[in-house]
């Protein structure tokens, strides 16, 4: 199977590095000349809890033009960068091709909508995948625990089994759900609990957690969106959102969430998608978010610092 990984970071490089290992043709499609010229020069060092080696036989190109048609495209940019790729992607895509977008936060099928029709696209959350950069060529994962792959619009599908099914084959843990809404929904609340509140207090999970006034500023920025999601009647699976976010971040109290970890780069993160979406949702539906109002405010004036813009 021909496939391309659009957004070869951390993430999209342990997919390129397996999906290679197991035999099918990958390109990596990333805007880092370096990274892409390591790739192609020396491979791609991948090290971590699957083991330490350098995969060959990645071809690694910075224009989406270079790869043509594909039988899959996996979306592995940050929630940004999924326009662009959609819109990169729009001109090479056969009724065949599948596409599976895995993102942080919400909005990716509306942004991906925004360039193509969508009945190709399906939806992916990525659980427990801690994954980095080291440098050009060279990503390291700590963990990985589950992909969940599902339909749009929900229901049971023959092509998401068969997704997974080559997910499987390449060493991922992978599952296809009838109701993946749900799954973004539930690792959602989760980034909106962590992600914001992290990043203005500079603080791990575990750190927020025993820091009884600022956890208790993230459990505000959380209900606001479970709130939400109550009101789109989403089908979570639980009836105590604090526990669960709780136990959640209990899993991993040295961790730093991306957006924290963005923000230390001096480089924008994935606020408008995550804590930014509650107020916009909370507009809509005329439901207030005042502790996501303020969160996001703050952020946004210090991510117009990174370019030297206004918030």
């Amino acid at each position: 199977m021909k496939i391309a990984i659009y957004g070869a970071g951390a993430m999209g490089s342990v997919y390129a590095g397996h999906f290679c290992e197991a035999g099918h043709e990958v390109w990596a499609v990333d805007a880092w000349t370096a990274h892409v010229e390591a790739i192609n020069v020396s491979g791609l060092r991948l090290e971590g809890v699957s083991g330490n080696r350098r995969i060959a036989g990645i071809r690694a190109v910075t224009n989406f033009a270079e790869v043509g048609v594909c039988d899959l495209i996996v979306i592995a940019t940050k929630a940004g960068g999924v326009g662009p790729a959609a819109r990169a992607i729009a001109m090479h895509l056969t009724p065949e091709t599948m596409i599976l977008t895995i993102q942080n936060g919400l909005g990716a099928a509306e942004r991906i909508g925004a360039f193509m029709p969508v009945d190709n696209v399906l939806l992916g959350v990525a659980d427990g995948f801690g994954a980095s950069l080291k440098g050009p060529g060279h990503a390291h994962h700590n963990a990985m625990n589950l992909i969940r792959i599902g339909e749009i619009e929900g229901g049971q599908s023959d092509r998401a089994e068969i997704l997974a099914e080559y997910w499987r084959g390449a060493g991922f843990r992978v599952q296809a759900f009838d109701d993946i809404q749900r799954l973004i929904w539930e690792k959602f609340l989760c980034n909106v609990t962590y992600s914001a509140v992290c990043t203005v207090f500079d603080m791990t999970i575990g750190e927020l957690q025993a820091h009884p006034e600022r956890w208790a500023i993230a459990l505000g920025a959380m209900q606001e969106a479970y709130v939400i999601a109550r009101s789109k009647k989403i089908n979570l699976t639980f009836d105590d959102p604090v526990a669960y976010v709780t136990a959640f971040g209990a899993q991993m109290p040295n961790a730093r969430p991306s957006m924290l970890l963005d923000h230390k780069a001096k480089r924008r993160s994935e606020l408008d998608a995550i804590n930014g979406q509650v107020p916009e949702l909370g507009r809509a539906l005329g439901i207030p978010t005042p502790y996501n109002d303020t969160l996001v405010a703050v952020l946004r004036r210090r991510e117009a610092a990174f370019d030297g813009g206004q918030p």
